[in-house]
């Protein structure tokens, strides 16, 4: 199903996709198309594959059926422009890099890691060390940084690296509430800047506020469309089972 569909080619085309672990699925037979410049929640119950899907679509699981397309080219040429934040707990937070040179790393693909860099790569830098309000912060160690301003730098990096599709795995999780809400702005800017983000969250409450787009699975794909339409009450209730979902809206449902 597609959502804002133009003549173009969309930015991220799911075909009958199956994940499996040890030949048991995590996710099957799922099929999707989605445009640039959305902000798309991936719902679902714990086990429902969304750190799946967000992995495969970034290339670290090979599916068992089915492809994807990035911008229309297969996802084996596709890696420059796919950025993915993992799950904040399986980050190195202690390695040696300051928030500069965490930023400079997206530019690696354009100069190769001995390559010089040019005035551009410099430029590119900088704009995105001032778009995700981290200059300040530049000379930093980045364990050194907050936890939204953590994330605000992976972002930063995958900024430099000029990626159309960025795939975040839970970012909001353990951020307080000037965090998240820092995060959530820099996110909206992304979207603006007609980027297409895949973020997975669990809490129904806050998905009217982040995401202009939601898609909620439990192996398969339950829906997917605007927010208010893809987390209905018969969407959830299928995707949740009524012993784990009330029937209550989003707003004030919690997963």
């Amino acid at each position: 199903m597609s959502l804002g569909a133009t003549i173009s080619e969309p930015m991220l085309r799911i075909e009958n996709l199956t994940v499996s672990y040890h030949r048991v699925p995590a996710i099957h037979h799922l099929s999707l198309a989605l445009n640039s410049g959305h902000c798309v929640g991936l719902f679902g119950p714990n086990g429902a594959g969304k750190s799946t899907l967000i992995k495969s679509v970034a290339g670290l699981l090979a599916p068992e059926t089915g492809r994807i397309l990035i911008d229309g080219i297969e996802l084996s040429g596709a890696a420059p422009l796919i950025a993915y934040l993992p799950q904040r707990e399986s980050v190195d937070w202690d390695f040696p890099v300051t928030v500069r040179g965490l930023v400079e790393m997206g530019r690696y693909h354009h100069v190769g890691v001995t390559g010089s860099f040019t005035t551009k790569d410099r430029e590119s830098v900088e704009s995105a060390l001032e778009l995700f309000s981290l200059a300040p912060f530049a000379k930093r160690q980045i364990k050194e940084l907050s936890g939204g301003q953590q994330q605000r730098a992976f972002l930063a990096r995958a900024w430099a690296q000029e990626a159309d599709l960025y795939l975040l795995d839970e970012p909001f999780t353990g951020l307080d509430r000037t965090s998240a809400k820092a995060l959530s702005s820099a996110l909206h800017a992304l979207k603006e800047r007609g980027k297409l983000l895949l973020v997975s969250h669990h809490a129904l409450a806050e998905a009217e506020a982040l995401f202009d787009t939601a898609i909620l699975i439990n192996g398969e794909l339950v829906s997917c469309g605007t927010t208010s339409e893809a987390l209905s009450p018969q969407h959830l209730e299928c995707a949740y089972g009524t012993a784990v979902y009330s029937g209550e809206h989003p707003h004030h449902a919690a997963s």
